[in-house]
């Protein structure tokens, strides 16, 4: 999978040249990454950009929290779009690394870091809406708590990402020395290790945000419930629901898409890295095409968030 690459073998033909396989060599298969990531950059580049200037005058007219939290989600998704995609396309078109070992650290490391901001951002909006909505009346200090909150996405994203500098390394092919990969091959000492490893990136970037979302909006969602059957009439309802401005409604389904969004784009890819873990025979038989699909649909998940939010 993304996280953890191996160096293919190579064959020889009759006449003792080297024959590299299909995947160390310039395919159509790069050819559509390249297109499709570029693609996906110029929208969500265009998308986010957009979203951060709208937040900019809108912020100038009324603060607000929810605003905040949303540009530091256009910024995980911009680190995404302008780190991510285009190494992605570079490497695609190298096939090979050719930025030496120093380079395959760093890249590494900014390859995930965008994607666990994003994921942790939003973890953010789930916790902000569900004081929002579920505790009303506890004004105190909720931007400080907004920021804190922001402070730890950013310096969790960081620790998270950290261990891809050293997993990750440089490694050239035992029998073709002018071939040289970024990969993790030769890192972990046991099989146990390396699921181990995967497994955290899973949990931290993926099964966390999910979790705490599911909770905060089922718990809003629940609390939306019961006020409004405690209400009798129509002049009671509309009393007991004034907790629910409309402008927050709209901020609350806006959320609420993005998060689904989240869930929808990365759950086909992780549902494909379980399978991976568990079992990796059966799991290579499943076209590498596919498995690439599946995780060029999860970064359209940087592209889609501009879209809600002009929703």
């Amino acid at each position: 999978m993304a996280s953890s690459t191996e160096i293919p073998n190579y064959q020889a033909n009759n006449s003792n040249e080297i024959e590299l396989p299909i995947d160390m060599r310039f395919n159509e298969g790069h050819v559509v990454s390249i297109v499709i990531y570029s693609v996906l950059m110029i929208i969500s580049a265009a998308g986010n950009t957009t979203v951060l200037v709208l937040i900019a005058h809108r912020k100038l007219v009324s603060k607000s929290r929810i605003h905040t939290m949303l540009m530091h989600l256009a910024i995980a998704d911009l680190l995404v779009t302008f780190l991510m995609m285009p190494l992605e396309i570079v490497w695609a078109f190298t096939v090979s690394w050719k930025a030496g070992d120093a380079m395959c650290r760093i890249m590494a490391f900014f390859r995930v870091f965008g994607l666990y901001l994003s994921s942790f951002v939003l973890v953010c909006i789930s916790m902000d809406r569900y004081y929002a909505v579920i505790r009303p009346l506890q004004l105190w200090d909720v931007d400080k708590r907004g920021k804190i909150m922001l402070c730890l996405a950013w310096l969790g994203s960081v620790v998270c990402s950290m261990p891809q500098i050293i997993v990750f390394h440089l490694e050239t092919h035992p029998n073709i020395t002018w071939y040289s990969q970024c990969v993790t091959f030769n890192t972990f000492p046991t099989y146990t290790h390396e699921i181990t490893y995967s497994l955290f990136g899973m949990i931290m970037m993926y099964w966390f945000p999910l979790i705490v979302i599911i909770y905060t909006y089922s718990s809003i969602l629940l609390e939306i419930c019961r006020r409004s059957r405690k209400s009798g009439d129509d002049k009671i309802r509309r009393s007991s629901m004034g907790f629910l401005t409309r402008a927050r409604i709209r901020t609350l389904k806006m959320t609420v898409i993005i998060v689904a969004v989240f869930f929808i784009c990365w759950t086909p890819y992780y549902v494909m890295s379980l399978w991976y873990w568990i079992d990796r025979q059966s799991a290579y038989r499943v076209d590498q095409r596919i498995q690439k699909g599946l995780f060029l649909f999860a970064c359209t998940n940087s592209c889609m968030n501009p879209i809600v939010y002009d929703m």
